[in-house]
């Protein structure tokens, strides 16, 4: 037997090759983290339609809900999205989980690290790492309750959560999670993937101006629900919902 066969049999002629396996994952995190990004931007106009008015915002449920479509609204379909959501965001909170810190002493090594490089993208990835950590919870409650009552959506109902059920501090808090994460994601997406073709200082500025923009949007929206929930805390408790003045006159005028 030749000492070619030998090796061969023996499998010292296999190389170890590396594994794409990571590369992948991160990929996978960042097609995720960028889908979940770009809903929220959605999401937040949706929600601020309020600042136009209550019919706005109830055209925008009841179009979800496929009225316009169907002649009758289905809220179920807006339990599907938000499961889908849902499914994408669990996806990606345990693709990014595998960067953290797994114990005490990585997180001490990393902070202390942190701290005398003076980084500022890895002080924004750690702030992006307490940030997600709590919307783990928080946002994971907001996606159940709304897949779970898609019917309760709307201004009687959305500003009756914010006062009446006492939810403010909840969705202020989330509200600033989710813009802080976002941005700070968005960005890192930018420079990690060389898009678009900017310098890091003109990315951080782009993203501190959208992060501003929204949580602006996002704290006039919330205090627009809270005024509607104090001045309809009578109709919310009785389980009224916002019905537009000419739907009242089509469905009588239908009768």
């Amino acid at each position: 037997m030749s000492n070619e066969t030998l090796i061969i049999q023996a499998g010292l002629s296999e190389r170890p090759r590396k594994s794409r396996l990571p590369a992948r994952l991160d990929l996978l995190q960042s097609m995720t983290g960028l889908f979940l990004a770009l809903f929220m931007w959605g999401h937040m106009f949706f929600v601020a339609s309020i600042l136009l008015g209550k019919d706005a915002m109830w055209t925008i449920t009841k179009f979800f809900e496929g009225y316009f479509f169907f002649g009758k609204a289905y809220p179920g379909l807006v339990s599907i999205v938000v499961a889908v959501v849902a499914v994408v965001f669990v996806l990606h909170a345990m693709l990014a989980v595998r960067k953290f810190p797994i114990n005490y002493r990585q997180f001490s090594v990393y902070r202390a690290h942190a701290k005398s490089m003076r980084h500022g993208d890895t002080t924004m990835w750690m702030w992006q790492v307490y940030t997600g950590f709590l919307m783990f919870f928080l946002a994971s409650a907001h996606l159940y309750q709304m897949m779970v009552w898609p019917q309760a959506i709307g201004p009687y109902g959305s500003g009756g959560r914010m006062w009446v059920d006492g939810l403010w501090p909840f969705y202020l808090t989330l509200l600033l999670l989710v813009e802080f994460h976002g941005g700070i994601g968005l960005y890192r997406l930018a420079v990690k993937w060389c898009w678009p073709n900017a310098g890091r200082e003109f990315l951080k500025k782009l993203k501190w101006g959208i992060t501003a923009f929204f949580l602006i949007l996002g704290l006039a929206t919330l205090g627009a629900y809270i005024k509607i929930g104090i001045e309809n805390q009578d109709k919310y408790l009785n389980g009224e919902h916002y019905t537009p003045a000419w739907v009242q006159q089509a469905e009588e005028s239908a009768r």
